[in-house]
């Protein structure tokens, strides 16, 4: 393998820092519909990726079969519901809450494999999914004796992990046969269509605006989008899923700490204790899922 360009794990941290930035910026767009914002953030992004799709990749989508389109737009339309269910929950509880309630993604995902494809459950997956349960029902819980509202944005939160899983499920097949940027762009793409005739249903207005969060909107695309979740892609090509698995799971830390300097959030004590318990639990349950994992290929070495 050659040696990459620069250190992969300061494209981490990078990747970290940027993702970290989304749910303050969605914040920082006051008065603005959830679904509005994360139609902008996904039309925008997709634009910019529109001369790179032209020049290079044009020709894939004619390789593309009727099942992968059929995958790929379900994965689109579950993508943009994941948006607005997170974004609007953000309207109603605080960024700390938030981000750590959609980052329990992983263990929703591993549900949904158990449901669909049968996989199985390790002891260890088991015990830190319920340790990662245990703290977010302990967030819930703070944020339900500070108000019912507060209560109502952690549940739009997890649905908000919830259709992340779908998406994930629904692409994950299509991902393997499809480049991963016209794969982007075409959940991005049909994302946006989704997002568009959702906020038109809700007679929400595309236009009028101020100037600031325009560039919110932009910075949406950019930041979190491509200095996040595109320097995570490619340092898969160097770094293991778990490692990268592990490194999101700081998001929340990151999410918190700009939203008390930038936002004035302060962070309750449950909401301390119940993140710290998600965090834990969830880097339980990665390393647990890639043992299982490294010991499953093991054995199809051996037999093989």
């Amino acid at each position: 393998m050659r040696v990459p360009p620069f250190n992969p794990y300061i494209a981490l941290v990078v990747g970290v820092i940027s993702i970290s930035t989304s749910a303050v910026l969605v914040k920082l767009a006051t008065n603005t519909p959830a679904a509005i914002i994360a139609n902008y953030r996904l039309l925008l992004a997709v634009l910019l990726m529109l001369p790179i799709i032209l020049v290079k990749y044009r020709h894939e989508f004619k390789q593309i079969n009727k099942r992968d389109w059929l995958l790929s737009i379900l994965a689109g339309v579950f993508l943009a519901f994941h948006f607005i269910l997170w974004f609007e929950s953000l309207n109603y509880t605080s960024v700390a809450s938030s981000v750590v309630l959609v980052t329990l993604q992983p263990i929703f995902a591993f549900l949904g494999t158990y449901l669909f494809f049968k996989e199985r459950f390790t002891a260890g997956a088991l015990i830190s999914m319920f340790i990662a349960l245990l703290g977010s029902i302990i967030i819930s819980w703070g944020d339900f004796q500070i108000s019912g509202i507060a209560l109502f944005g952690d549940i739009l939160a997890l649905l908000g992990a919830v259709a992340m899983t779908v998406y994930f499920l629904f692409g994950q097949s299509a991902r393997k046969r499809i480049s991963l940027m016209t794969y982007t762009f075409l959940v991005y793409g049909v994302s946006s269509v989704t997002l568009i005739i959702y906020n038109i249903v809700l007679g929400n207005e595309f236009f009028g605006y101020p100037k600031e969060h325009w560039l919110i909107f932009l910075a949406l695309a950019i930041i979190p989008t491509f200095f996040g979740h595109t320097l995570f892609n490619w340092a898969l090509k160097w770094l293991s899923t778990s490692t990268i698995s592990m490194a999101i799971v700081f998001e929340p830390i990151g999410a918190s700490i700009l939203a008390y300097f930038i936002l004035g959030e302060k962070i309750t004590w449950t909401q301390w204790l119940g993140g710290s318990i998600v965090i834990c639990g969830l880097f339980l349950f990665i390393m647990s899922t890639t043992r299982k994992t490294n010991v499953t290929i093991h054995k199809k070495v051996v037999k093989s």
